[in-house]
C-alpha cells in the first residue's frame, strides 16, 4: 500500500506538471510561429507566376500560409486589387521621367494617384526633396527610403530589371530603333531596311495589355497606353535615352530656365498640326498645335478635378501657373547662366525673335513671330522639366477636347457618358466613333481584341528629321511573353519590347534577331493591402515578410539579369541602403506579431 501511494503521488504530480498554463500555450505559440501562422493571399497575374512561387516558397519556409490569387490579365488583376482581395500584390513601377521625384511621389505620398500608404513623415520627405538639386537630395531620398522600406515596410522590394528589346534586323533598320532608359519607344524613328516599303507595309510592334485605360493622356499612366500617348501626344520637351531633359523633337525649339529656378519659358515651334481620323485615314485638320493648347492641357494635367478618375494630376502639381508670354521685354531676364532668357530661347534656330503672338493663328515663325510659354513652379523645382517630358504632359486640342467633354466631372456617368480618349470611341464595332485629336507623330485609327492601328500625322514636323518614315504601325496585343518571342522569331512582329530575362539567349542565336539592352528604372516590387487587413494595421507582421523575401533567389532564377532594389528611387539615386533576406530576422518578427494578437 506505501509503494501504491508513493506511485499515485508521483503520477499526480507528473500529470499536474504536464498541465500549461495560458502563458504557456502563448510561448509554445511564439516559438513555433507556423503554426498560428497567418495566410497571406498574393495578388499577381499569370505573366508573372514564376515570381509568385518563387514568394510562396520563401515566405512557406519562414512560417506562413500562402495562398495565390493568379489573375488572367491587368484588368482582371485590376478588379481583384480594387475588391481588396489581397494582402500582397506583384507590382512594378518604371521612373518614365528618369527623376527620383516621379519614383516617389505618386506612390509615397497620402494623396498621390497611384498611393500605397498615408504617412505624413513620409509626405514631407518627398517634398522636401523635391526642392533640392541632386546633391542634396540623397541624403532625403535615403532618408524617405529607410523610413519607407526598413523603418515600416510599407513595400517590399524584390528586383530592378535591365530593359530588352529584340529586333528583327532583316526587316527593320535596328539603328533607327532606340533603347531608351525612361520613356518609351520612339516610333517616328522608325524605318525598314528596304526604304521602299515605309508606304506600302506596316511595321509591327507587340504590346501585352490590349484594354486601354484612356487616350486622354492625364487619365492613364500604366503600361497599357504610355507608349500609345507618348507617340499620340507631342509634348514641350524630351527625354534623351540617358534621361537627359532636352527641346529636340518636341514642340519647343528651346527652353530656358530663369533665375532661382522657379519660371521655365519654352520658345514654340509652328510646324505641328492636330491630326484626326476619317476613313481609317490621319487627316490633317489644319489647326496649329499652339500655346493656348498647351495652357489647356497643363491647367487640366495639374487639375484633380478636371477629369473623373484623373491618374496624373500628383505629377503636376507643381506648377503654380502656365500662361503665354505677350511682353518680349519679359525676355531680357537672366538665365541661371547669366544669359538672357531671350538668348538661350534663340540658340541654335535661324533667325531673331521679332514679335510674341498670343493667338496661335497669328504664328510664324520664318518672319519672326513667335509664341513663348512661362510655366511658374510653387517652389523652385528643376525636376518639373522631367513631368513635362512624361506622356501625361502631351498637349491635346482645346477646341476638340472641350467640344467631347460636355459632362459635369461631379455627376459624370460612365454608362452614359463617353470622356474624350475612351477606347471604345476607337474599338471595332456599334461603339466606335474616333473622336482622337492627336498632335503626335502618329494617331489610332481603330483597334480590337488583337490589334491596334496607328497611322502617320501628315502634318507632324514635315521635312525636318523628326518627320515620321513608316506610314503604319500596327500593335500586336500578345500577352503571354513566349507567345510573343514565338511571333517575333516567325516574323508575325518586327519588334518585341521586352525580351524575358531567361530568353536572351533565344534571340541571340537566332540570325534574325538583334538583342538590345539596357539598365531600366523598372522596380519589381510587392505593395501590402492597407485597408482592413491583418498586414494593414502590423508592422512587425509587414516586416516579418520584408525580411523573408530573398532579391538573390530571383536574380539567380533571371541567371543573373537582375539587379538589387530597395524601393522604386533605386536605379535613380544611390543611397547605400540595402535589404537583406534574414530568416531570423523574419521569425523574430512573426513572433512579435503573434505575441501581440
Amino acid at each position: 500500500m506505501k509503494k501504491l501511494g508513493i506511485l499515485l503521488v508521483a503520477l499526480m504530480f507528473f500529470v499536474t506538471g504536464c498541465v500549461q498554463t495560458e502563458k504557456d500555450v502563448k510561448d509554445d505559440a511564439t516559438s513555433d510561429p507556423k503554426a498560428k501562422a497567418p495566410t497571406i493571399e498574393i495578388l499577381g497575374m499569370a505573366t508573372g507566376e514564376d515570381n509568385m512561387n518563387i514568394l510562396r516558397d520563401q515566405l512557406t519556409k519562414n512560417g506562413f500560409e500562402v495562398k495565390l490569387n493568379i489573375q488572367p490579365d491587368y484588368g482582371s488583376f485590376t478588379a481583384q486589387k480594387e475588391a481588396g482581395n489581397y494582402d500582397l500584390s506583384v507590382n512594378s513601377w518604371t521612373t518614365v521621367t528618369g527623376n527620383p521625384d516621379y519614383a516617389v511621389r505618386s506612390l509615397f505620398t497620402s494623396d498621390g494617384d497611384n498611393s500605397l500608404f498615408a504617412d505624413e513623415k513620409a509626405d514631407e520627405l518627398v517634398e522636401k526633396a523635391a526642392t533640392q538639386l541632386p546633391e542634396e537630395y540623397q541624403e532625403t531620398y535615403k532618408e524617405l527610403e529607410q523610413h519607407v522600406v526598413l523603418d515600416n515596410a510599407y513595400i517590399v522590394p524584390l528586383f530592378t530589371s535591365y530593359k530588352a528589346q529584340a529586333v528583327n534586323s532583316q526587316v527593320v533598320d535596328e539603328s533607327t530603333v532606340r533603347l531608351p532608359k525612361s520613356r518609351a519607344q520612339v516610333w517616328e524613328k522608325y524605318d525598314f531596311v528596304d526604304q521602299s516599303k515605309r508606304d506600302s507595309q506596316p511595321l509591327i510592334v507587340h504590346q501585352s495589355i490590349s484594354s486601354l485605360t484612356s487616350l486622354d493622356p492625364i487619365k492613364g499612366n500604366d503600361g497599357s497606353i504610355n507608349t500609345l500617348n507618348t507617340n499620340m501626344y507631342v509634348r514641350l520637351v524630351n527625354l534623351t535615352d540617358d534621361d537627359k531633359v532636352v527641346s529636340d523633337g518636341s514642340l519647343s525649339l528651346n527652353h530656358a530656365i530663369a533665375e532661382g529656378s522657379e519660371d521655365y519659358y519654352f520658345l514654340l515651334r509652328d510646324d505641328i498640326h492636330f491630326a484626326s481620323v476619317s476613313d481609317n485615314k490621319a487627316v490633317d485638320t489644319g489647326e496649329l498645335v499652339g500655346a493656348e493648347d498647351v495652357v489647356f492641357s497643363l491647367n487640366r494635367a495639374k487639375d484633380p478635378k478636371s477629369v473623373p478618375d484623373h491618374r496624373t494630376y500628383s505629377l503636376h502639381e507643381n506648377m503654380e501657373s502656365i500662361s503665354i508670354v505677350s511682353d518680349l521685354s519679359e525676355l531680357d531676364g537672366k538665365t541661371a547662366d547669366g544669359k538672357t532668357i531671350r538668348e538661350a530661347l534663340a540658340d541654335g534656330i535661324d533667325g531673331e525673335i521679332k514679335e510674341l503672338a498670343t493667338d496661335k493663328t497669328q504664328v510664324n515663325n520664318d518672319s519672326g513671330t513667335y509664341q513663348v510659354v512661362k510655366i511658374t513652379t510653387v517652389n523652385p523645382f528643376p525636376q518639373v522639366l522631367n513631368y513635362l517630358a512624361h506622356q501625361s504632359a502631351g498637349i491635346v486640342s482645346q477646341k476638340q477636347v472641350e467640344s467631347i467633354n460636355t459632362y459635369e466631372v461631379e455627376s459624370f456617368d460612365i454608362n452614359k457618358d463617353i470622356p474624350y480618349g475612351d477606347q471604345r470611341t476607337v474599338t471595332e464595332g456599334a461603339t466606335y466613333d474616333n473622336h482622337l485629336y492627336a498632335s503626335g507623330p502618329y494617331i489610332l485609327t481603330y483597334k480590337n481584341d488583337y490589334e491596334a492601328h496607328f497611322v502617320k500625322n501628315p502634318a507632324y514636323m514635315t521635312g525636318t528629321e523628326n518627320e515620321p518614315k513608316v506610314s503604319e504601325i500596327v500593335v500586336k496585343f500578345i500577352q503571354d511573353a513566349d507567345s510573343a518571342l514565338s511571333a517575333l522569331r516567325n516574323g508575325e512582329i518586327h519588334i518585341l519590347n521586352g525580351v524575358p530575362e531567361t530568353k536572351y539567349d533565344l534571340v541571340n542565336e537566332d540570325e534574325k534577331l538583334t538583342l538590345q539592352q539596357n539598365e531600366s528604372n523598372g522596380v519589381s516590387y510587392l505593395a501590402f493591402n492597407m485597408d482592413g487587413r491583418e498586414v494593414s494595421e502590423s508592422a512587425a507582421l509587414r516586416k516579418s515578410i520584408l525580411f523573408s523575401v530573398n532579391q538573390d533567389e530571383f536574380i539567380s532564377f533571371y541567371q543573373g539579369n537582375k539587379m538589387k532594389a530597395v524601393s522604386t528611387v533605386s536605379p535613380l539615386v544611390k543611397t547605400g541602403l540595402e535589404v537583406v533576406a534574414d530568416s531570423a530576422k523574419a521569425k523574430e518578427f512573426l513572433n512579435e506579431y503573434l505575441s501581440n494578437k
